[in-house]
This record gives structure tokens, sequence and C-alpha cells, in this order.
């Protein structure tokens, strides 16, 4: 009997193939096929696009009644939440209304909204739409900001948008990749100032409300509050992926790698360490007298703001890199779980996941 046809490497892993891609694989096969033979063969390449779709950030409407979803590939899809909550709610009504390409220079990492625009950011340009055309299902680019490049390959991405509103101006605040944080006028599109300070990355941003603090987490493991001293917690990890400030601006909650922490900032105390063994938390909010947080597992952890895991929630994405709440509407309200995954995780009551949303590419 001759060689066998089929290399020790594909005989070795066929089987994993198979069950990623759905495809069948053939007994026999050319000994110069590679592995990606039957994901390129038999796999369109809308179908091999959507298997890696990730979905980095979430933003909900001014009106509560829809959802916006930025992926990997710089665009964005608007989802129905009336039509998929009803009653007569099926897969059919758990993909987009309608999509657009948001972004020609690659993935969209954060979303923001004001009562009239939502504005996206990540590789390229910060972009406003306005939420009127969007929901016209005709988008038109309202204005766009450049971050400051510091040579001729400097090109930040943006990780983060907040928005600030005072009484006499709005501010769009950016945490970008040089390390640095932006904030321009809204109104006027002038860049006001720049805050710098981390000597990493800067992955996370939360405003405090009533005095406009800003809070920023960075991969150098430090939060820094700026007007104020900052936390330093080398002794809970070495980086930082995420921080919220709490609605009554008493209460700052940080976390990344391997554990996350609640401090008092009257205090500027560490009140509660919450231990999450072998995840890194990636997003986390406050929400009424509870913390959500997720990140490198496919859960949705739930703590008391003792520190005791209040609910382990199981989702689709393997990583999560966004969670949202809608308190826009009491009529809609859910949590939306976004992550390494075409799926975008709904739950109604929050303990359990109701259904997933589908960000389609067409």
């Amino acid at each position: 009997m001759g060689p066998d046809p089929i290399p020790k490497l594909l005989k070795k892993n066929h089987w994993t193939i198979a069950q990623t891609a759905r495809v069948r694989v053939p007994e026999r096969a050319p000994a110069n096929y590679s592995t990606a033979y039957f994901l390129t063969k038999d796999r369109s390449l809308p179908a091999r696009k959507l298997l890696h779709t990730t979905v980095f950030a979430q933003c909900f409407s001014p009106c509560g009644k829809y959802l916006a979803a930025a992926n990997n590939y710089g665009k964005i899809a608007i989802f129905s939440l009336s039509t998929a909550l009803s009653p007569e709610g099926s897969e059919a009504t758990w993909k987009p209304i309608f999509s657009f390409q948001a972004s020609e220079d690659g993935a969209i990492f954060t979303l923001s909204s004001t009562d009239a625009l939502l504005i996206s950011a990540g590789n390229g340009p910060i972009c406003a739409w306005k939420w009127a055309d969007i929901l016209a299902k005709g988008p038109k680019l309202i204005w766009s900001l450049n971050i400051p490049k510091k040579g001729p390959f400097s090109n930040p991405e943006v990780n983060t948008l907040q928005i600030d509103e005072q009484e006499s101006q709005t501010y769009v605040l950016a945490g970008c990749g040089d390390k640095n944080i932006y904030g321009w006028d809204i109104s006027s599109g002038k860049q006001i100032f720049q805050l710098s300070g981390h000597t990493d990355y800067i992955h996370d941003l939360a405003v405090k409300k009533n005095n406009s603090l800003y809070a920023s987490a960075s991969e150098d493991g430090t939060v820094r509050l700026w007007g104020r001293c900052g936390c330093v917690r080398p002794e809970l990890g070495s980086w930082l992926g995420c921080v919220a400030i709490e609605s009554n601006d008493d209460w700052l909650v940080c976390g990344g790698g391997p554990r996350m922490s609640v401090w008092h900032l009257r205090s500027m105390s560490c009140t509660t360490v919450l231990d999450t063994p072998k995840a890194t938390m990636k997003t986390v909010q406050f929400y009424e007298d509870s913390i959500i947080s997720a990140g490198s597992q496919p859960f949705v952890h739930h703590w008391f703001m003792n520190g005791e895991q209040k609910a382990k929630v199981p989702c689709s994405p393997t990583s999560v890199f966004n969670i949202a709440v809608n308190t826009k509407s009491e009529n809609h309200r859910v949590l939306c779980v976004g992550g390494n995954s075409s799926k975008i995780d709904v739950s109604t009551n929050f303990g359990y996941k109701a259904f997933s949303l589908t960000f389609t590419l067409d």
C-alpha cells in the first residue's frame, strides 16, 4: 500500500476543523492540502467573515428603542429592540434592521451617544452621525476629529470614548493607545485639553458628573483621577482594562488582571476586592446596588458591593469586550453582551440569556 496522502498534522486536526467550520471533511485529500483548505473551499467569504466577527462596542439610542453595535470590520449595525422583544420575536427579528460602513480604517472599538449624535472611534478618526439620519437609514458623517500625530508613523487608536455634559459645554473625551487622553468641545470641534501621565495604553475612561473628574484605566496598572491623585494597586494586578464610577459619584470600581477592586472616592481607600481567578476583566459597570463585569471567560459576573458574587451567567462570546444596560427605556430595559462572536446576548431579567441578536454582514 502506498504512502498515506493525508499529512499527519491534517489527520490530527481534521476533527477540530470540522467542528469549528461545520463542513464535511473528505476521507482523502492531496498531500499538499493545508489545514485551511476546508475553510477556504467550503465556506464563502461572508460566512468566514461572520465566523471571525468581534463586537467591540454597543450603545443605545436616546429613545432606548434601538441598539447600535460596532465590529472589527468597521461596521455599525442597528437593531430594533421593540421588534426583538415582541411576543412575535424570532431569529428573523434578531438581525439588524440596518447597517453601514462607519470606518474605512479598520475596527471600531468604542461608541458613545448624546441626545442627537452617535459617536464612533477606533482605528482612524472619531466620527459623529445624527441618530435621526441613522434611523432613517441614511447616515451622513456630521464631523470627524483626528487624534494628534506625534510623527509620520504615528496613528494611535482610540480605545474608549466618554461624553462630559456640562451646563454650558459638552466635551468628548478619547482615551488612546498613545497613553494620552484628549478632549474636544463638541460644538466647535476645538481640542481643549490633553492629559498625559500614563506610561502605557489607556483602555477605559469614566466621568464623575458632579465636578468633571475623569478616571482612566491603563495597561500600566494604574487608575488616574485627573484633578486628584490616582489609584495604584500593584498587589491586585499589573494592568487595568476597565473602570466605572457609580451614579452618586461616591464609588469607583476598576479591574483587569487578575482582580477587581472597589474604591471609596472621598477617602481614596480600597474597600473591597472582587476575586476573578483565571479571568481578566475587560468591561465593568455599576447597576443599581450591584456591579456587573465580564472579560476573558464566557460569563457575565454579577457582584454585591461587599465583594460576594451574586451570579455567574454563561454567555455566547468566549471573551467579552462590552456589556451595556439600557436605562433609557423601562419597556426595553435589557442587558446586552458583546465580544468575540457575531452573537450579542440579550438578557431581560439579567439572570440568563433570553436570546441572541446576530450581527450579520449583509
